[in-house]
């Protein structure tokens, strides 16, 4: 995993080069939204108990299958291994949103994660729409204006629902 300054460097070393404008300016862009980074990032953890419970219950409440008898989260051992699962998403999302870079998430959470699914039988659809709904449950505790750094955080707002998009695909 590369925070986004590690990872500029990087691939401006792997060119031979020395950073551009538009890298220095991108990282300079970072530097100046890292309060309202670091205000996402608490606001999401913070409310996680919240945002996984609640996701849990729409997806539940939308496709009350999952929790009638044989059902994939029938039995509260398979139901808290669901929320597990969606809590550990909700994780590396924060870590993805506080270092600026989708790879800890892709390397550590997705990698193999649908295929893991696949071979437990579990419908990836499902997981996906508690994805989208903890998405929802985020992006609203992260855009509430009430004691947050002000300022314009539409950009950031999106960053993080890439991060909970490109989750929601990789198993869906």
């Amino acid at each position: 995993m590369f925070d986004a300054f590690t990872k500029v460097v990087a691939q401006a070393d792997a060119r031979g080069a020395y950073l551009s404008g538009s890298e220095i300016d991108a990282l300079s862009a970072m530097v100046s939204d890292s309060n309202k980074r670091i205000d996402a990032v608490n606001r999401m953890t913070g409310s996680a108990s919240t945002i996984v419970a609640n996701a849990g219950r729409s997806l539940f409440a939308a496709q009350p299958g999952l929790i009638a008898p044989g059902g994939n989260a029938y039995t509260s051992r398979r139901m808290a291994a669901c929320l597990r699962d969606m809590e550990i998403v909700l994780r590396y999302v924060t870590y993805a949103t506080f270092s600026g870079d989708a790879s800890v998430l892709d390397d550590r959470c997705l990698n193999g994660l649908r295929e893991t699914y696949l071979a437990l039988g579990v419908p990836g659809a499902s997981v996906a729409e508690g994805i989208r709904n903890m998405k929802d449950a985020s992006l609203a505790i992260v855009g509430d204006k009430n004691g947050i750094t002000a300022g314009d955080c539409s950009a950031l707002m999106s960053e993080i629902g890439g991060y909970f998009d490109k989750a929601a695909s990789s198993v869906g």
